[in-house]
């Protein structure tokens, strides 16, 4: 079993206008809201085998959190350029050569590439992943490169203003 979880980063400062957008820092209502996922993602027992990330510091960032949380060392995040401003097709692409040990990957990344990845493995489809928003897909294989055309299970599609509205129901 192969399980992707698609990730964006957290919430990101536009106050600095010299600031190049590769270098955009995270907000803190952009932490705080990416620590109440991980409570969630904590209760659905998530794991971490593989994180990889985006160089913006926005997505590394967003990353260092996850892997403080999940006990997975910061040292072993991998960082894809391509992430920041390729398409899904080329992330896609590296599935490929993801070691076969990996069962749990994670990537962290960008609007609109991220959604538009995610979207290629969901019946209903979202307009755009929210800031620390996750989706979770899961597949029956035991191989990255058979992923195209597997069958596959949407274990959760959730972010941050999803997780208030549950909550606030309950």
């Amino acid at each position: 079993m192969k399980t992707l979880y698609f990730v964006r980063h957290a919430k990101s400062s536009w106050d600095n206008p010299e600031l190049q957008d590769i270098e955009r820092p995270l907000l803190e209502k952009g932490k705080k809201r990416t620590k109440k996922m991980i409570d969630y993602l904590m209760s659905k027992n998530v794991q971490i085998d593989l994180m990889i990330s985006s160089h913006a510091r926005r997505a590394l960032d967003t990353a260092h959190i996850l892997s403080h949380a999940f006990q997975y060392p910061e040292d072993k995040i991998k960082i894809y350029r391509m992430i920041y401003s390729g398409t899904e097709q080329q992330i896609a692409n590296q599935l490929f050569d993801m070691p076969q040990d990996v069962n749990h990957l994670w990537i962290i990344g960008h609007n609109p590439t991220i959604t538009n990845f995610a979207n290629i493995f969901l019946k209903e489809k979202i307009d755009y992943l929210q800031t620390s928003g996750v989706v979770s897909i899961s597949f029956p294989v035991d191989s990255w490169d058979k992923l195209s055309g597997s069958d596959h299970k949407v274990n959760f599609v959730m972010y941050p203003r999803k997780l208030k509205q549950l909550y606030n129901n309950k």
